[in-house]
Formats: structure tokens, sequence, C-alpha cells
């Protein structure tokens, strides 16, 4: 069986005889590869490459084919322009300070790809509408408590119990979470303020409660920190202050914590820590947030974790789920299922391979059947 598509093959073949330099520079950053680098695996100059993206020399065919090969991409990627890429300043990175800049410029250039990918997705899938609250820039430790408890108010959670999934509070408010597994290890974590917002996790942290904290840091930065450069250690700080008020709100907090004069309960912290799903570190810091604990408490209560290994892995840390990403998956999952020839078509449009389809999603792209070819490209997936 043969399935046509809408569009005529050739139309696509027409398109790929444009070539724009901009989509070039993105496919190369979206692979981390500098200009010489580059131009080494296609045997050509850095110099060559520059004037490439700049648009000051045009490829040949078979330059086309060259770069497209090295890049995971198709001819076709060049075809349009980057409409609306995402830029530096819309983006929240944890340790901006620390990070490598070429590893700054690859996370953006992902999620510039990733919004394209899912906005055509978005074309044959409905997605939940974008819902986050948008408060004003927090100006003291009490605002961000306001902040914290109203959006949660906000999404309908309340303000006495534990959350059951973060995923999902940040999924059913439109944001599209992903895993860059290759960049998140000295990045950290980071969410990008765009249309649909998008919200990078790293799987280089095992403890789920970990993972929950910093789906509510990246939630922070989206509702207080719109149009704000962040990632100094002020911004980052009401991230932090923003993430344990939302997880445990302070009138609960304050009910549930074990008070003590000396010594801190840690049996009753541990209870805590799997009733709440929130780390005994983040939650003695709350404790110091509130007043509840004094400076040498919680300064006692950082060295107990790091003299018995716990600075990183806690105990119990295997009895708190790592909440997966759902809403991305089951997009791709209900295309592929009833229309698995629009994927194909969506993917050959955008002049992505399978390849950087798993890379930027990390789900695995959907074989045809056998007996079903796609006719809107002249060459095979």
């Amino acid at each position: 069986m043969v399935v046509r598509g809408n569009a005529p093959g050739h139309d696509l073949a027409d398109r790929s005889r444009f070539f724009h330099g901009d989509k070039l520079r993105l496919a190369r950053l979206l692979s981390g590869l500098s200009l010489d680098e580059l131009g080494g695996l296609v045997a050509t100059s850095r110099q060559f490459v520059h004037q490439l993206e700049t648009g000051a020399k045009e490829p040949t065919d078979e330059m086309r084919e060259a770069v497209a090969a090295a890049l995971a991409v198709t001819p076709a990627f060049f075809a349009t322009p980057a409409i609306n890429p995402v830029r530096e300043e819309d983006c929240h990175f944890r340790r901006l300070a620390s990070a490598p800049r070429g590893l700054v410029s690859q996370a953006v250039a992902r999620g510039t790809a990733l919004e394209a990918l899912v906005d055509a997705l978005e074309s044959h899938v409905r997605m939940p509408i974008v819902d986050f609250p948008e408060d004003a820039r927090p100006v003291s430790s009490d605002a961000i408590e306001r902040i914290a408890e109203n959006a949660r108010q906000h999404w309908g959670l309340g303000l006495e119990g534990p959350i059951t999934s973060m995923m999902r509070v940040v999924e059913n408010a439109g944001a599209v979470v992903v895993n860059f597994d290759d960049l998140t290890d000295r990045i950290d974590a980071l969410s990008m303020a765009r249309r649909r917002p998008i919200i990078v996790r790293s799987t280089a942290k095992v403890a789920g409660a970990r993972l929950r904290f910093d789906l509510a840091h990246e939630a922070a930065h989206l509702i207080m920190h719109q149009g704000i450069v962040t990632g100094d250690s002020v911004t980052e700080g009401e991230a932090h202050r923003f993430a344990g008020a939302f997880l445990i709100p302070r009138t609960a907090f304050a009910r549930e914590f074990p008070r003590s004069r000396r010594t801190l309960d840690w049996n009753a912290l541990f209870a805590m820590k799997l009733r709440w799903k929130v780390s005994v570190r983040a939650i003695a810091r709350r404790a110091f947030d509130l007043g509840l604990i004094d400076a040498a408490q919680y300064r006692t209560a950082n060295i107990q974790l790091v003299k018995t290994g716990q600075a990183k892995a806690e105990r119990y840390d295997e009895l708190v789920a790592i909440e997966e990403p759902e809403l991305l998956r089951a997009a791709i999952g209900w295309l592929s299922n009833r229309e698995g020839i629009v994927l194909h078509r969506l993917l050959v449009n955008l002049g992505m391979t399978p390849a950087l389809f798993t890379r930027l999603t990390g789900e695995r792209f959907p074989t045809l059947p056998d007996n079903v070819v796609p006719l809107c490209t002249d060459k095979p997936l």
C-alpha cells in the first residue's frame, strides 16, 4: 500500500534548493560542534563554514548533503529560516556562571529545535492550555511565600497536603518536560520561557525528591522571573525559597516539623521526607528559612548529612519515585498510533532525522509498516 501526502513530494524538493545559513548554525550547535570540527567532517575550512552560516557563500548540492549528513538533519532542514529562535535571555539556567558557553549555546539550540517539533505536533494533537500564573518580582521572603501559596491555590492544590506528582503539576499547566542527558550534568537544570514553556531536567540526579524540587524551582522562574535574567545568587535564592514553600507550605510545615531546642529528631525528619517527598536537606533549609531552627542547628544538620555520606544521596531516596515526563510521550504515542504516516511527514517537513528526534525527545521514533511508503520525500528516512 502507498500512502500519499497532502503535498506532492516535488514541493519539498523545490524548497530544498534554498539554503538558510542560520539553520546551519542551529544544526551545528545542536550537534555540539565547533566551526573547525564541522569543517573537518565535511573536508572544508572553518572559514567556509562560517561563510555558509552568515550567507556570504552558497553551498553546492554536494556540500549541502555533506553537512546535513554530518549534523543528523536532511537538506530540507536548511530550506526555511529559523522562526523566532530561543534566545539565551529566554532561558533560566541553574549554575549559569559556571556553565561552559558552548553547552549554553547547545542547550539554547536544542530548545529552538524542540519548540519547532512541539509546534508541529500541536497542529495535530491538543495539548494543555498554558496556565502558569504570572507574578511580580518578589520584594521579600514573605512575598515569595505568598506567591507560592497563590500558585498552589491557582492550580487547586490547597495548602495542607503533599503534592502527588510535581511532574503532572507543571505538565498540566502546559509545560513540556524533557531530558537533555548529555547537557544537564554541567548546566544542572533549566527552563525556557516561551509560548509553551520548556523545562529541562537532569538525569544526573537519581533522587526523586531532588528532581521534584528542581521542577518546583523551574516553575518559580516561570512564575516570578518573566523577562528577568537569572542564574545569579539572588534569583536562584528566590527560586529555592519558592520551591520549598510550594512543596511544603509554611503553616503545614510549622505544624509538622519536629521541634527541639538542642538536637534534631532525624527519624521524624525522614518521616517528613517520605510524607512530603522532599529531601531532608531541603527540609532543614526550610526550617531555617522559617526560623524554626537557628543557624548553628542548620549548620549541624548539613555537617551530619555530609558525615553520614548523604550530601548527594540520602536514606530512603529509593522510596520516592522518580517522576517521568508524560505529556510529550503521550502526544507522540497518540499521533503514532492513530496516524503514524503523519508523524513521518511531520519529521520530513522539519528536515529532522529519527536520530535527532530521539535526541530531542528521548522517545524512539516509530517505524512504518513495511507496506506503507511515505511519498513526501524523494529519499527514505
